[in-house]
């Protein structure tokens, strides 16, 4: 776990000293950006689909990512307006907030927390749960929201040939075939470039004097973030009779993770406030491991749930 903080605090670092050095291209964050959603992201979609292997009583695990997105649809664009942000800031706010680092943080913090049983549960959240609410809702969302084109047939066309959703839909469809080393090989080397290059770009993007003036609206998606929504899964859940109790507790801690990066870069593409997507999770990571460890005791021998 601590190698995965400092790879978190170092990707972010080296990106602000990029920017500052002056030594890199305007265009250095787009084109990080396009290859983190076209190349990398549908690469570790694909391998970790054609790996996995679902256990029906996880099914419930995997709805959860989708009440948080769902939740945070309903109160961001509620609050928001409410509170003088505009239209792209609140979509900036869904996109960011909506969606958690079940991956890159969740996992290996999983394993930390909870062992490998607990891993089981924590890649169903992340793979049917995340990584399926980014490539379909969360991108028809920020396709919506941008307002580029909003006719029905632009907005499904759109998020038919999102890269991503292709890969789920290859992995399932693969899931009969092994697959030769070599494929193997390059889809995990393509795929684990995309934490550290993912970041490198927040990093790159982050302006620190933007956080002026974004008070309202970081305690709002984070507010949401880290303290509303693994609250709303702790309460869904508990309503469940006999629900396993490892599956209770994984479910919430993936719901506690902060904003997922690759959800920021998808508000930055549409052009939704990118300041801000950024700043969520600039702000958002590191302070979601105080929240976690709160969920954490509460969870344990004695805690409140």
């Amino acid at each position: 776990m601590t190698s995965i903080v400092a790879l978190l605090v170092a990707c972010l670092l080296l990106g602000l000293l990029a920017r500052r050095s002056g030594r890199f291209p305007e265009q250095t964050a787009p084109v990080l950006n396009t290859y983190v959603l076209y190349v990398a992201l549908p690469a570790l979609v694909l391998r970790s689909i054609h790996r996995l292997s679902l256990v029906p009583e996880l099914l419930l695990a995997a709805l959860t990512p989708w009440l948080v997105f769902g939740a945070a649809w309903l109160l961001l664009r509620g609050v928001g307006p409410r509170l003088g942000l505009a239209p792209a800031s609140v979509a900036a706010l869904v996109l960011s907030g909506g969606l958690g680092n079940t991956a890159f943080v969740g996992l290996p913090f999983i394993e930390g927390a909870r062992g490998p049983e607990g891993v089981t549960v924590a890649v169903v959240v992340d793979q049917l749960g995340s990584f399926l609410v980014l490539s379909t809702l969360a991108s028809l969302f920020a396709a919506r929201a941008a307002a580029r084109d909003t006719r029905p047939g632009a907005l499904v066309r759109k998020l038919l040939t999102f890269p991503p959703l292709l890969a789920l839909g290859a992995g399932f469809l693969s899931q009969a075939w092994a697959w030769p080393g070599w494929m193997e090989d390059v889809l995990a080397r393509l795929g684990g470039s995309l934490t550290p290059l993912a970041l490198f770009s927040v990093g790159y993007q982050l302006r620190l004097s933007g956080l002026a003036g974004r008070g309202r609206a970081l305690v709002l998606g984070l507010g949401y973030k880290l303290v509303l929504a693994p609250l709303l899964i702790a309460l869904v859940l508990l309503a469940v009779p006999r629900l396993d109790r490892l599956v209770f507790e994984v479910s919430v801690l993936q719901a506690a993770m902060g904003p997922m990066v690759t959800g920021a870069l998808l508000a930055v593409e549409h052009d939704l406030d990118p300041d801000l997507a950024v700043l969520m999770v600039g702000v958002g990571i590191p302070l979601s491991f105080l929240t976690l460890a709160g969920v954490l005791w509460a969870l344990g021998p004695g805690g409140l749930v």
